[in-house]
């Protein structure tokens, strides 16, 4: 067992403090990243589709036309905001991108439907953007199913039918996050976004400073001991990433309104488990590279990009190709924002999510142990 010599390690924890505050710049820029990264993700990385720009041409012009765009326009999801009378309008506004939605009602929409006659509404979207398309099609389709339930409603009190009963009603409800904001789902994902950032830009370049400076062979030259090198080079950094973790815990909820319904203990219990991993990925790249700018890259490729797109944070693993679901295993982003949604927005703990934090455990043992290897070699070189 390695016994660690607590005078030596705290002049290393001294001395790297002392680089930390001295460098006042990228110490800002630890502290303003959390907070710009959440509001950015927080205000422009909305997933919900509000007010949809829409043109309408209303070839019908009667009072059974202006009731459907009466109803489409009083949705919270389509707003109405221009008129035609030709097509060429539309593919116009729909090229520039001025409307993302384009409604035709035919000439005899209003006789097919006091007839009881099969009628059509054209609804055209802009699909260069696929997920938008996707969402504004459904809302039509909802509120066009909506419409004929009052017509047949209308039509059966007409008849004399009395008060038609619907059959079967659905009661959706979404548990977990009742108004379906996209706000809580990203929030605690944006966490673990902010923490592989600082760990990346930080701990990938502390041991390559060393050797681009010429004062590893110093260190060598001392009787400090790998373990104690490692643990003096990441605890100041392991200061900074919690304290971004707080920032970021407090603008969820003061700012964004995010609640956190499970234990606030467990989120900083997990927060720095994966930021262990996060640091000693950054201090190994740091150690084999020996450069900054490139273990710097290397540490944003390694860890930012899989975290982003393959952890779940924007992307549903569900819906990746069955090969790349594979791959998300090995990404501890994965465990980490599972951990965070499930204490956020379910208020659940350990007893149904250790799975998550015992792969953090091992992600940060595994890294722990190659860093210091990687050091013990690069010592005796």
């Amino acid at each position: 067992m390695v016994r660690i010599n607590r005078q030596r390690l705290k002049a290393i924890v001294r001395k790297e403090f002392i680089h930390v505050f001295r460098d006042w710049r990228s110490l800002g820029i630890a502290i303003a990243i959390p907070v710009l990264l959440i509001l950015l993700f927080g205000y422009a990385l909305d997933m919900d589709l509000e007010n949809v720009p829409t043109v309408v041409y209303d070839q019908s012009r009667t009072p059974e036309s202006r009731d459907l765009i009466s109803m489409l326009d009083g949705s919270p999801y389509i707003a109405v905001d221009r008129y035609t009378d030709n097509y060429r309008d539309i593919e116009t506004l729909l090229d520039t991108g001025t409307m993302m939605v384009a409604i035709v009602i035919p000439y005899d929409f209003a006789d097919s439907v006091r007839g009881n006659r099969d009628t059509s509404v054209q609804v055209i979207a802009d699909g260069s953007d696929a997920n938008t398309a996707r969402l504004a099609l459904g809302y039509m389709t909802a509120l066009g199913l909506l419409y004929n339930q009052e017509i047949n409603i209308e039509r059966a009190e007409m008849m004399g039918a009395g008060s038609m009963v619907v059959p079967v009603a659905s009661e959706p409800r979404a548990f977990y996050n009742a108004d379906l904001r996209s706000q809580n789902i990203l929030i605690p994902g944006i966490v673990a976004i902010v923490m592989i950032v600082i760990a990346a830009m930080l701990t990938s370049v502390t041991v390559a400073k060393e050797w681009e400076l010429g004062t590893m062979e110093q260190l060598i030259s001392t009787p400090v001991r790998a373990p104690e090198l490692m643990l003096g080079k990441i605890a100041p950094y392991f200061v900074i990433g919690m304290i971004d973790v707080t920032i970021a815990v407090v603008m969820g909820q003061w700012v964004f309104g995010v609640p956190l319904r499970g234990s606030p203990a467990l989120v900083f219990l997990s927060a720095s488990i994966f930021l262990i991993g996060a640091l000693f990925f950054g201090l190994m790249l740091s150690i084999i590279l020996k450069k900054q700018v490139l273990s710097n890259q290397a540490a944003l490729l390694g860890s930012y990009l899989p975290t982003m797109l393959l952890s779940g944070f924007v992307f549903a693993i569900q819906n990746m190709p069955e090969w790349v679901q594979y791959i998300t295993y090995i990404v501890p982003g994965r465990y980490f924002i599972a951990l965070l949604r499930g204490i956020y927005l379910k208020g659940i703990g350990l007893e149904i999510l250790w799975m998550n934090l015992l792969f953090l455990v091992i992600y940060a043992t595994i890294m722990v142990v190659n860093a210091r290897r990687m050091l013990v070699l690069k010592l005796e070189q």
